[in-house]
């Protein structure tokens, strides 16, 4: 599989002009990092789909084609672009607390437990019976079974995975469930009357388009920093009670405004139903079913605001078993058999996952790039729409690709190695060095027009509305 492939691959199945293809220009090829997948392609692909997305609502609104290149150098560090974070010219951002990773258990299996957030370290300890200490974990970790351990910490809502191999993933109910499934769904739910992918100025695809983002750590903000790159109004909804981890909150915040709202209380589940009343895009990356029993199904929003285009984003998709599972991109890297086969061809003693949250970034710029087509869809045809993705349908996707021989021992990529990929600017975290946008489009270059804010800085209203 190659960028233009996977390329023509999205862009056909999301039922777009195949001429805007000819536009598109992708350099660069395959391992550009440590690993035996084809990671590269997989963020060429993604990205320049976006790009391609975004030069067609252009298109649309003012009649202009445009030229976009993507090169898969600049596309992986915006794949890592978390990684190559730097606050005040300070170190690497410390992304995981020291419990998390592989542990061996009693029956000759390996379990990753994720712990970055407190609660979730908190409950897995209580489970374990130990303290907050690694050689604790790994102790009583090595009294259990793995399938029982993995099946004990999801009951108790908790985040983990056992070490699968591909061949054991695809004999799993979840993996079954979503087999048919396609890598992306955007689906007509209501209809609604042809409107603009933007409002207002056309210097920008989506300048004026207003975007609610209710998601936390990558997928879900990685979509909505590619929707503000473009000129969207991103107005990002955060629970007061909700854990964040700061390094991602600066690099995933680039070009959005931060509010908070407790959906807890039925205030603020009325302020955001007023706020979804204005909005174009109605981006959430909470497990499925979790705002709808808040009121806010994509089928409810589409009655609130008719010509809404709903965004889910979840770890294992949307049916089966473990629809309602925690999951972060490792452990769908671990459950799916991707950090299983890394190691096995690096000949490794530990399962090893992808060099980047591979899955995370690519489900965004998947989410953003369903999110544009189907606003370019309501300016044509009008409508309301629902845009569905999971990181174990992407990762699918990234196993479909097939593999490159010894292409673990490529070269690390450090961050003086992406100088020339990022930018510096001053926010309230003080100056922030963070990669740019891969993308390049001729006319209407992708940029952030806001720095990065702390959690809640904004109140809860559209721009025009302070």
């Amino acid at each position: 599989m190659t960028p233009h492939l996977a390329l023509d691959h999205l862009w056909t199945a999301a039922g777009c002009d195949t001429a805007a293809l000819d536009t598109v220009s992708l350099t660069g090829e395959d391992p550009g990092l440590p690993s035996i997948y084809r990671v590269g392609t997989l963020a060429s692909a993604t990205i320049a789909a976006t790009g391609l997305a975004a030069a067609e609502c252009f298109r649309l609104r003012t009649g202009c084609r445009q030229r976009v290149e993507v090169d898969m150098r600049r596309a992986l560090a915006a794949f890592r672009s978390e990684r190559y974070l730097r606050v005040n010219g300070g170190p690497p951002p410390a992304l995981r607390d020291p419990v998390m990773g592989f542990y061996a258990t009693r029956d000759g299996r390996w379990i990753q437990l994720h712990t970055n957030f407190p609660h979730h370290l908190a409950g897995i300890l209580k489970v374990l019976g130990c303290s907050n200490d690694r050689t604790a974990v790994a102790e009583a970790i090595r009294g259990w079974d793995g399938t029982a351990l993995d099946q004990t910490l999801a009951d108790a809502g908790l985040c983990a995975a056992l070490i699968r191999s591909p061949r054991e993933w695809a004999a799993h109910e979840q993996a079954q469930a979503i087999a048919n499934l396609p890598l992306f769904e955007i689906m007509r739910i209501g209809d609604a009357p042809p409107e603009s992918a933007g409002r207002g100025g056309v210097d920008r695809p989506l300048a004026g388009a207003r975007v609610l983002d209710l998601s936390r750590i990558i997928a879900g903000p990685v979509a909505g920093r590619a929707l503000a790159q473009h000129g969207a109004q991103v107005l990002m909804i955060n629970g007061p009670h909700l854990p964040n981890i700061e390094p991602l909150v600066i690099d995933n915040g680039r070009g959005k405004r931060s509010a908070t709202l407790d959906l807890r209380d039925a205030a603020g589940r009325e302020q955001l139903r007023g706020l979804a009343a204005d909005a174009d895009v109605f981006l959430q990356a909470y497990r499925p079913g979790t705002l709808a029993a808040r009121g806010f199904a994509p089928e409810a929003l589409a009655q609130v605001r008719p010509g809404i285009v709903c965004v889910s984003i979840s770890a294992y998709g949307h049916t089966g078993p473990w629809a309602q599972r925690r999951g972060f991109d490792s452990l769908v890297q671990s459950a799916s058999g991707i950090a299983w086969t890394e190691s096995r061809a690096a000949h490794s003693d530990e399962p090893k996952h992808l060099p980047c949250q591979a899955l995370d970034h690519a489900t965004g710029y998947l989410a953003a790039f369903g999110a544009m087509v189907a606003l370019a869809r309501r300016a044509t045809e009008g409508g309301s729409w629902h845009v569905r993705v999971s990181l174990a349908q992407t990762g699918r996707w990234l196993q479909s690709m097939g593999q490159i021989e010894d292409g673990w021992r490529s070269p690390e990529v450090t961050s003086e190695d992406v100088q020339d990929c990022t930018e510096t600017v001053d926010s309230p975290f003080g100056t922030i060095r963070g990669t740019l946008p891969a993308e390049r489009l001729t006319e209407t270059p992708a940029f952030y027009g806001r720095p990065p804010v702390p959690i809640g800085t904004d109140a809860a209203v559209w721009a025009e509305q302070e």
